[in-house]
């Protein structure tokens, strides 16, 4: 369990509040976070480090979500890197979209900070 400590996650949301509540629930579980507000940030922080996993929302300005994440996946550091979507979309349509671009996982909010914790130790373990 030890390793989990070094896990970096960088989550990607431009709702204050939901950025508050992300750092606390990850944070209080051993994960470090960095934080961006919009998927133009989020890439080039996640260029910047080496992440171990990233969270995004979709409606953001700037950049969405899927165009983030097909923007990951372009880059060969990020090729297999875990992203999960945290999201108020939850139509069949824009999941498979996610899965299509390369989203690992999708969650729908408002999330349980319990199950969000459980789905990242399923995909990081």
């Amino acid at each position: 369990m030890e390793q989990r400590n070094q896990m970096t996650i960088l989550t990607i949301d431009d709702s204050p509040s939901i950025r508050q509540m992300l750092i606390f629930v990850l944070e209080s579980n051993g994960f470090r976070v960095l934080q961006a507000v919009d998927g133009v940030d989020g890439l080039e922080v996640a260029k910047a480090n080496k992440i171990d996993l990233v969270l995004t929302d979709h409606n953001m300005p700037r950049m969405d979500g899927i165009t983030l994440i097909r923007e990951l996946r372009s880059l060969p550091e990020y090729s297999e890197t875990p992203i999960v979507m945290l999201t108020t979309e939850s139509s069949f349509a824009m999941k498979q979209l996610g899965k299509e671009v390369g989203a690992t996982g999708w969650m729908v909010k408002p999330f349980d900070p319990e199950r969000l914790i459980e789905m990242l130790h399923k995909i990081l373990d």
